[in-house]
């Protein structure tokens, strides 16, 4: 029986990742999170028609907002249906949204969705405190990640 691949970065229960997050910001911190959500929004979600590529965490008046995360309208949802690009609340503790808001109001960090997943059933959010990458940081980081791939084609070779 032939074995399947699996995608890079997906998993039972990612329903979207955000690669782009890990080639623009170092990843400092990283942080569990629920969604405030309409009906719809969550049987879209679960047919996995969101993107989180352009997503950014904002901090206002004590609530944590998750901005420009794309969930596509539910198709039999008519009426009901919600603002594709809406600013969703996150769920977390106080204590660790103001520590987020501390840490942000330092020079070059932000808050960045990394993955949402299902857990137990529920809709989360990953989040991390990140800083932003220098294009010569970039350059490293493609060929560090292209010399560990010469690297491990080098060994298939030499196995067989």
């Amino acid at each position: 029986m032939a074995s399947k691949k699996k995608k890079s970065g997906s998993g039972p229960g990612i329903l979207a990742s955000n690669r782009k997050a890990f080639r623009d910001y170092h990843v400092m911190d990283k942080l569990e999170a629920g969604i405030e959500l309409c009906g719809t929004e969550v049987k879209s979600i679960r047919q996995g028609h969101l993107r989180v590529d352009e997503a950014y965490v904002q901090i206002k008046n004590g609530q944590a907002e998750l901005h420009q995360m794309t969930v596509q309208p539910y198709e039999h949802g008519n009426i009901f249906n919600h603002d594709p690009t809406r600013p969703r609340r996150l769920l977390m503790h106080k204590k660790e949204i103001l520590r987020l808001e501390s840490k942000i109001s330092e020079k070059g960090l932000t808050l960045v969705p990394l993955k949402v997943y299902l857990k137990n059933g529920r809709v989360k959010v990953e989040i991390a405190l990140c800083k932003g990458k220098d294009t010569v940081d970039k350059r490293e980081t493609l060929k560090k990640k292209s010399a560990d791939m010469e690297a491990r084609r080098a060994m298939r070779r030499h196995t067989m």
